[in-house]
């Protein structure tokens, strides 16, 4: 698919959404001097790169002044949670999609004014509004999304004698088998298949992403109950139990990761001692670190799709920016303009807001429209593009109270099966009642 049919998959697809004029109107200066602040998780080169949009902003609004702080993603909820009712706290917080229920119903973080709410609905996806949203409401403005895809070592892949990346489960299997080796002495030295370990998304999202591909869904959309044994999630544990213990062709104990580190899972990808891995965009710059002039070896490619499958569904999640419910109302004022316009075209070039800009040459994936139509990377790259198109099939990580705890619940008993410490239907049992009395505690 070239770029322009892409371009108009997008705008008629999960994607689209209607363009009228820049998408940012015009921004007042607040009436008196306000200092506004801003928390990320940004590592500092990308602070850096941010602060030269806050030093024009702050020249275009002279009575504003906006400081921008990171810590480590590990401490940023806590960060906030710790800090919300301080005098000092940020004004804006960046932040995980899955955290924003439980912050809004604690009204850590404020609704956006309907002239801000309204920006989101007329310049972002609908599927991607609703990840900024909490009954009804609308939260904030999306900056990232990640989604997940099947990543495999093309000079592997030729090695073995594969000709193209699996389309289905039949082919994983067969191409994991095929990719596997093993030394004289019974060990193995080249795994087919790898699953991460050790971190919960890490291990739920490919799992999800294999599962929702089998036609499956993780919770009941309207009861928000859980759907662990169903035949999809059954088949999925299914798959995992085959390429782990019957094809052999998979090692957990190889493949732990987090969200701060690569790990083994991905530095055994890099050195060409993992054929296949399903992991997401934003892991592009740490693959190519690691794999310096090999990581034109690398291919992309959609999430096989299960027997009961009809397309791929991968996984995907957002990150977004919301304002503290508790800053004052001049600081909530100028917090909510100073997001339109780094959210706008009027901030950056060529179509592109700064945002979409910075998170491109970072190698993420922005989330409104016009900055994936304006930024060319994200249309004519080998590793990027696939991702680009899997998210007119995908399906967002629910949106529940209680998500972080499901998310680590339901990753110890995927795990407990990957290690032999449970069966499958066990770990369809356990999982299924520890996600119901969970969630029975939020919804009725």
């Amino acid at each position: 698919m070239n770029k322009h049919s892409l371009m108009a998959t997008l705008a008629s697809g999960v994607l689209a959404t209607t363009l009228a004029g820049c998408g940012s109107k015009p921004v007042t200066s607040a009436p008196q001097h306000v200092t506004i602040s801003l928390l990320t998780l940004w590592p500092p080169p990308l602070v850096s790169q941010f602060d030269k949009a806050v030093t024009r902003y702050e020249k275009l609004h002279p009575q504003v002044t906006v400081q921008v702080q990171a810590v480590p993603f590990g401490e940023l909820l806590s960060t906030i949670t710790t800090d919300a009712l301080s005098p000092n706290a940020p004004t804006i917080y960046n932040i995980y999609d899955l955290w924003l229920p439980q912050l809004a119903q604690d009204h850590v973080v404020a609704p956006a004014p309907s002239s801000y709410a309204q920006d989101v609905r007329a310049y972002w996806a609908p599927s991607l509004a609703k990840a900024v949203q909490v009954g009804g409401k609308i939260y904030g403005y999306p900056n990232e999304v990640d989604d997940y895809a099947l990543d495999y070592n093309k000079a592997l892949f030729q090695q073995a004698h594969i000709s193209h990346p699996p389309h289905n489960w039949v082919q994983l299997q067969a191409d994991a088998k095929k990719l596997t080796k093993v030394n004289s002495a019974g060990q193995m030295v080249q795994q087919g298949f790898s699953v991460i370990t050790g971190w919960n998304s890490g291990v739920v999202h490919p799992w999800m992403s294999l599962m929702q591909s089998d036609g499956g869904q993780l919770l009941d959309s309207k009861t928000h109950m859980p759907n662990l044994t169903s035949s999809a999630a059954r088949q999925t544990l299914n798959l995992y139990h085959s390429l782990i213990f019957e094809d052999k062709a998979t090692n957990p104990a190889l493949d732990s990761a987090n969200a701060s580190t690569t790990g083994p899972y991905l530095n055994n990808f890099a050195a060409g001692r993992t054929g296949m891995i399903i992991m997401a965009n934003w892991w592009e710059s740490d693959l190519q670190s690691a794999m310096g002039n090999e990581f034109h070896n690398v291919g992309v490619a959609p999430i096989p799709v299960g027997p009961h499958g009809t397309v791929p569904r991968s996984v995907y999640y957002a990150w977004l920016f919301t304002v503290n419910g508790h800053a004052t109302n001049a600081q909530q004022r100028a917090a909510w303009q100073f997001l339109r316009w780094i959210n706008s075209p009027a901030s950056g070039q060529g179509g592109s807001s700064f945002m979409g800009r910075m998170l491109t040459e970072a190698g993420d994936m922005p989330s409104r429209t016009g900055d994936i139509r304006a930024n060319a990377r994200l249309l004519d790259t080998p590793f990027m593009t696939p991702y680009v198109q899997e998210l007119s099939h995908a399906m967002p990580f629910p949106l529940v109270l209680g998500g972080a705890q499901l998310t680590t619940d339901l990753q110890k008993q995927i795990e407990a099966m990957e290690y032999g410490t449970q069966t499958i239907a066990q770990t369809m049992s356990r999982a299924q009642q520890q996600a119901t009395s969970l969630l029975k505690q939020y919804y009725h």
